[in-house]
């Protein structure tokens, strides 16, 4: 089968390459997937760059956690699936409901398990879920990691409600989503970014004000004034140690901080004092649950909610899609059509 690997010790994206790899096979328990579409998400970037958790690759590894295709054999003692559904597998292997248990979790796209960059992909029955029938399959590879985790920082977290205020950071993948679930929750949602056109886009998507962060260095304090002087009811915390210390400051009484990212780095010089004298609290998201993923697709199919695509690239331009996500031009996501 056609699929790309980065390569082992990879410091950039010249260690993604195609290669061929034997055609994979369902063992008992599993299903195999012929693979339509993938989607980026900034954990890639970090990967091939060999910046992410544990340094460079020890070993050759199919990339991207975020795919969708159909099923196309099943093997002994399979229930959940048949030949024909259209499926998109979970980030997290193992990860059903509840809380994860103690110690390391296994994710789709580093060692040790391969990711879904590939024409064939095995997934364990228990570590996949069927996609909503409107979607595309493109639309659907958008969903694993970037809209588990806005819905994991809403529903979960957040306990959203009409009329509670949402801000977002930045108009990525889950940022993209966190607005577009937001909306549907009956909340009121501001923006920040560096771009008017972005700040722009995002109010066509229903946001109800933007900050420029650039033209705006004191964003926190835009965000309350345009929020009618309250505090923020929960910050979808997306940039990290540079932007941590500002959210605190927009968080209103008994507010929440889901904070999942960390775009501007891991360092800064965030003074939590302000979390208590708020009643305030601070939550880490890390993607979320195979049950997650399943009630975030009940809403969207619902709601017919179409996920927010930047750009679409063919399998043999799949560089250029890691360079134009790194660029940082787009709004919501990139895909990959496998």
């Amino acid at each position: 089968m056609r699929a790309y690997e980065i390569t082992a010790g990879s410091q950039g994206f010249d260690g993604l390459h195609r290669c061929d790899r034997p055609d994979p096979k369902a063992a008992a328990g599993q299903i195999l997937v012929r693979m339509q579409a993938a989607s980026l998400n900034y954990r890639d970037l970090l990967i091939a760059r060999g910046q992410y958790f544990g340094g460079p690759l020890q070993q050759n590894t199919v990339p991207l956690s975020d795919g969708a295709g159909e099923v196309i054999a099943i093997g002994a003692g399979v229930t959940r699936f048949r030949v024909g559904d259209r499926v998109a597998g979970t980030f997290f292997r193992d990860w059903n409901d509840g809380l994860p248990l103690p110690g390391p979790r296994v994710a789709l796209g580093a060692p040790p398990v391969d990711g879904v960059l590939a024409e064939y992909v095995v997934f364990g029955e228990q570590n996949a879920v069927a996609i909503p029938a409107h979607l595309s399959f493109e639309a659907a590879a958008t969903l694993p990691c970037a809209a588990v985790t806005a819905w994991h920082a809403l529903m979960v977290v957040g306990q959203v409600q009409p009329g509670h205020s949402v801000l977002v950071l930045g108009t990525g993948g889950v940022s993209i989503f966190a607005l577009q679930l937001a909306r549907l929750a009956g909340a009121r949602v501001l923006v920040t970014s560096s771009s008017d056109d972005k700040l722009a886009r995002a109010r066509e998507l229903g946001a109800a004000a933007g900050v420029n962060y650039r033209a705006t260095p004191a964003w926190d304090q835009e965000v309350v004034r345009l929020n009618d002087g309250r505090g923020i009811d929960l910050v979808v915390e997306v940039g990290g140690g540079a932007t941590l210390g500002r959210a605190i400051q927009a968080i209103g009484i008994g507010g929440k901080i889901a904070l999942i990212g960390v775009l501007s780095g891991h360092t800064g010089d965030a003074n939590p004092l302000a979390l208590m004298t708020k009643w305030a609290s601070l939550h880490g998201i890390f993607v979320g649950s195979r049950s997650m993923f399943e009630k975030l697709n009940t809403a969207i199919a619902a709601n017919r909610l179409e996920p927010v695509i930047d750009r679409v690239f063919a399998f043999e331009e799949a560089t250029q899609a890691y360079r134009h996500l790194e660029r940082g031009a787009h709004i919501g996501k990139v895909v990959i059509r496998i």
